[in-house]
């Protein structure tokens, strides 16, 4: 191994530990902070030129990941969501159809638009409508995290990891939806199923609901903006239109209005996150240029990855280490040369999502619903989000897997 080669790979070990852990002892710098830094170590020792750099960031993920950030901010801001979560568990006059709807309204919006956001909003309902109705709100809370993981499988656009297989792969979002909406539609049932099993005190009595959601303030006429901006993606987006520009396009169009102030919108878009993604997709182009030969890349081979069962556990395993997006884009020279790369891709991602439910730490979505939770009041506890969250993950990866295997 070359100095340079030493040096590079020293990198990309201290960036991934720094992205794992989400900071650096002693100094203030955080995921987005450190992905920024190790891209610009790779520049700085030569791994790189800076037109290297430039072509190593996929912009059409960071394209579609802001656009879609847009949309979402302008529902969230418009009061969209919060009065479709109203409308939705005002219908729940029981426990479990509470449940169930918490579960399927979360789990169908986090399908099309981005997980961790659908969590953003639900949280705080599930933890007001429980305490309401005088009810555990663990259960739920548990089901709104699981399911926007579970959803999110569905497509391209309903979480990072996806957008980054979407851009990376050519996978077209038809395809995309037609492999793995029916993993998503299993893991969503699979959620009631399994937190009706394990909190079965909390639905064994029936029980009369009628929990009231304050819907707050709506602005109508951007609520119907957004609703057919909304439609007309999932439309383009179906119809082939590429994803990034379809998805830029409707968000530009959202931020035409005299109603709500741009600098709203711009406060909800999470711009460490795209940082964190040009760092990573520098950081990775850096490591492959200097350390991955062609016989170390045709080694994935070797490794048994063709099999879709070993794909799927070295994926999951990998998630829960690292986190979703730097594992998705550690395997990104490997998958190419894999006997089926665009089956492998769609087991990257519904592995790599699938595993979020592990442990309470597992994705970012899981994260935002526990400090929601804390934030009203409610401790979520890694013990009991592992109890659903273990069975669940095994049976979701196993059937998806099996889907992905024999189906494709």
């Amino acid at each position: 191994m070359t100095l340079m080669g030493a040096a590079a790979l020293l990198i990309l070990i201290l960036t991934y530990a720094g992205v794992a852990i989400g900071r650096i002892p002693g100094l203030r710098l955080d995921r987005a902070g450190i992905a920024l830094l190790g891209g610009a170590a790779m520049i700085a020792i030569g791994a790189l030129s800076m037109e290297d750099a430039y072509r190593a960031i996929n912009f059409d993920t960071i394209t579609l990941l802001l656009g879609m950030m847009i949309v979402v901010a302008h529902l969230k801001v418009s009061g969209a969501f919060r009065g479709l979560g109203a409308v939705a568990i005002e219908h729940a006059h029981a426990p479990f159809m509470l449940l169930v709807m918490v579960t399927l309204l979360t789990g169908v919006l986090s399908a099309f638009l981005v997980n961790d956001a659908i969590c953003l909003v639900m949280a705080p309902i599930v933890v007001h409508v429980t305490r309401v109705i005088k009810r555990n709100p663990i259960p739920y809370l548990i089901a709104t995290a699981t399911a926007s993981n579970c959803g999110s499988v569905a497509t391209i656009t309903g979480n990072p990891q996806n957008m980054v297989i979407g851009a990376l792969s050519g996978i077209s979002y038809p395809a995309f939806s037609a492999a793995l909406a029916p993993v998503a539609l299993f893991g969503l049932v699979a959620v009631v199923v399994i937190i009706r099993i394990v909190y079965r005190a909390e639905f064994a009595r029936t029980v009369q609901l009628t929990p009231e959601v304050s819907r707050g303030r709506m602005h109508k006429g951007q609520v119907l903006k957004a609703v057919v901006v909304c439609i007309g993606l999932a439309i383009a987006f179906f119809a082939g239109v590429p994803v990034a520009k379809a998805a830029l396009i409707g968000g530009a169009i959202l931020l035409l209005t005299r109603a709500i102030k741009p600098e709203r919108i711009y406060r909800e878009i999470d711009g460490p996150l795209l940082f964190m993604f040009a760092g990573l997709f520098v950081v990775v182009a850096g490591a492959e240029k200097t350390l991955l030969s062609p016989d170390m890349i045709a080694s994935a081979k070797n490794l048994g990855l063709d099999d879709v069962w070993r794909l799927s556990g070295f994926t999951a395993v990998l998630s829960n280490i690292m986190s979703n997006v730097p594992a998705v884009l550690a395997l990104r020279p490997f998958i190419p040369g894999l006997e089926n790369p665009e089956r492998a891709w769609l087991v990257v991602a519904m592995s790599s999502t699938l595993a979020g439910n592990f442990t309470l730490l597992g994705s970012v979505a899981n994260l935002i619903v526990a400090e929601q939770a804390r934030a009203a009041g409610t401790t979520l506890s890694f013990g009991a989000f592992f109890k659903v969250g273990l069975p669940l993950t095994l049976i979701t990866l196993a059937a998806g897997t099996a889907w992905l295997a024999f189906g494709f």
